[in-house]
């Protein structure tokens, strides 16, 4: 009897604890790897089962995987002040959960949440990481169906990082960060949960790294964002450019107080480099194809009402 139990790492973060919330609704048991300090909140109300350990603990890896029908791998380390904060998790941690993923007889499917970043490894220890991790996957390919996704910026309900730029531009004012004529591509979260319930249905056997996003062909630029907000909130938001020495000065502040007080940076150089970056537009195409027409179902101004609803 196929086993309808899902192996699901980073379950108590934002795109985590979606992906289990839609799993459990589509009919699937979940066995989700939790730290014993990881605060459950966002998991209320979702059955799991729950295995107590990290990426960096064999036994812990090897209880999580042990007869289930595919492994969802999204946890990562997204903070940090030098690439020894994030190879640990990003690298050897996804390298470690995948030889033991292909020791078991048979081994399950294995989905990888990558990271558009990993498209530019130059720009950032975070995205060197990324790009390192999805290479110790290939290097496993002839024993384990690795399957990888690189989403853009993805944002909804529960979302700490996005949501504060969507608060601004609710009350008013829209921070530009970067250049003005940068474009990049949006995913509603709902929609890569959706994508990740249509591989375990119809993607038996895919291979490969794809991108996806929210289905706007082009993505988007400042200025698309902007008159969306102004069309939600029904009045002008002010564009306010942050100059790209601004940001650099701030991540270097950010980086020096880090260390003395103890907390893993988001705003450093290299997240200026990803920041500033003028092109981080996906392409659904390959997805769609591969995965029998799979469409994302939430635009921009739909997502965006969610969202600040919450």
């Amino acid at each position: 009897m196929l086993s309808r139990t899902i192996a699901l790492t980073g379950a108590t973060g934002f795109i985590g604890a979606e992906l289990a919330r839609a799993l459990t609704t589509a009919g699937w048991q979940i066995r989700a790897l939790v730290r014993s300090t990881s605060r459950l909140q966002r998991l209320d109300g979702i059955a799991l089962q729950p295995v107590v350990g990290s990426l960096a603990e064999p036994e812990a890896l090897r209880a999580l995987v042990g007869g289930v029908h595919a492994v969802i791998h999204c946890a990562g380390a997204v903070r940090g002040a030098t690439a020894t904060d994030f190879y640990p998790v990003n690298v050897d941690g996804v390298e470690r959960l995948a030889r033991i993923a292909a020791e078991q007889d048979p081994p399950p499917r294995f989905l990888s949440l990558s990271s558009l970043a990993a498209r530019e490894p130059h720009l950032s220890d975070y995205a060197a990481s990324k790009r390192q991790g999805e290479l110790a996957l290939a290097e496993l390919a002839d024993s384990l169906d690795c399957f990888i996704l690189r989403p853009p910026a993805v944002y909804g309900p529960g979302d700490k990082e996005l949501l504060p730029l969507f608060r601004l531009m609710r009350r008013g004012v829209a921070p530009i960060l970067g250049s003005s004529g940068a474009r990049f591509s949006l995913l509603y979260v709902e929609d890569l949960a959706d994508a990740a319930l249509r591989w375990l249905e119809n993607g038996d056997g895919l291979r490969g790294t794809y991108e996806l996003h929210d289905g706007r062909p082009g993505g988007y630029s400042w200025h698309d964002v902007i008159a969306t907000a102004e069309r939600l909130r029904g009045g002008r938001v002010l564009p306010v450019s942050v100059p790209s020495g601004i940001l650099r000065l701030l991540a270097q502040l950010n980086l020096g107080l880090a260390r003395p007080l103890g907390y893993a940076p988001m705003l450093t150089p290299g997240k200026v480099g990803e920041l500033t970056h003028p092109d981080w537009v996906c392409d659904n195409h390959g997805l769609s194809q591969a995965m029998g027409g799979w469409t994302p179902r939430v635009g921009l101004e739909e997502g965006l009402r969610r969202t600040l609803a919450w």
